[in-house]
């Protein structure tokens, strides 16, 4: 696999993103599947290869992802920290901090800091509001599931996309990380929270963050055990997250508000689209390929969309 993606200036046009499953690519990289039709083909993915996390597109995989992005395009990226996603003298970047204030993070936490890009962008709240731009693409990976307020973020992203923008993000599949005890989201949970307008993660997203999380072995999660080896020490674990929240008197806690498969995020950006609280729609939703714990999705901006109920 490692020798096909470097083969992907052959495989995917920047700018023009395919279908979730990409028949001939489907093909191509599944030698048992060489001789099937279009139709078994369909009928086999559906069966058999979602579930088993066969690669349906390269999309689908972060290097293929990522080589959608077209080279001439204004690019803003959301939360690098110290280590982007994209490089470019067309992308610019967005974080809760500046570039200083990152690398301090980083050293305090023992993060690389030799590819910390310079912040255009900073707001310690994650306000996009700051930006005084529009886009053509923004992109983030796995900044999602972190907004407090997720109908608020996919609004304040619309507003910084041009008309046909695209938001590009990478996404933690719930099943396949610490997360994977957790119930996925549901779609009331989120517009509960923008009703709310929250600005900072509840008790309750705190408490599971810190109390019934589990392991992050991606291979040990494919392979079915997710089982937590530190449930044995819950009420410790949960001690310390009411402390902590407690002694936070209100103030920003990095968690996970929300926990998504691609069904679910799908289901979840289709409804809040539906609700008019926003004109960014599914483009794509690309499943989790094997090995993997993210999948990709595609929102897109329509050309003459108008924000309703902001």
């Amino acid at each position: 696999m490692a020798n096909l993606f470097k083969l992907l200036s052959k495989i995917i046009r920047a700018g023009e993103s395919s279908p979730e499953l990409d028949l001939a690519f489907y093909r191509l990289v599944n030698d048992d599947l060489a001789n099937f039709d279009d139709k078994a083909l369909i009928a086999h993915y559906e069966r058999h290869g979602r579930s088993e996390g066969r690669l349906a597109n390269p999309a689908a995989e972060r290097r293929g992802f990522i080589a959608l992005v077209p080279e001439d395009a204004d690019v803003l990226e959301i939360g690098p920290f110290t280590k982007p996603t994209l490089r470019g003298p067309r992308v610019h970047y967005f974080d809760v901090m500046d570039r200083a204030g990152l690398l301090a993070r980083a050293v305090h936490h023992a993060h690389p800091t030799d590819d910390c890009p310079e912040i255009e962008f900073v707001s310690p709240t994650g306000d996009l509001n700051v930006v005084d731009r529009q886009f053509d693409i923004v992109l983030s990976s796995h900044c999602i599931e972190h907004q407090p307020d997720l109908v608020a973020h996919l609004q304040q992203v619309e507003r910084i996309l041009r008309p046909n923008g695209r938001y590009m993000l990478l996404i933690p599949d719930k099943r396949y990380c610490f997360d994977a005890l957790l119930p996925e989201s549901t779609v009331d949970a989120v517009l509960q929270a923008h009703r709310e307008k929250r600005r900072v993660h509840t008790w309750a997203s705190v408490r599971e963050h810190r109390a019934l999380t589990t392991h992050n072995d991606t291979a040990r999660h494919w392979a079915g055990d997710s089982a937590d080896p530190r449930g044995h020490l819950f009420s410790e674990r949960e001690h310390a997250a009411r402390v902590e929240f407690d002694e936070s008197n209100g103030n920003y806690i990095d968690v996970h508000a929300w926990q998504f498969t691609p069904s679910s995020f799908r289901n979840v950006v289709a409804t809040i689209r539906r609700t008019k609280l926003m004109n960014l729609t599914v483009e794509h939703v690309y499943d989790t390929p094997h090995g993997s714990n993210e999948f990709t999705a595609i929102l897109h901006k329509s050309r003459n969309g108008t924000l309703v109920n902001a």
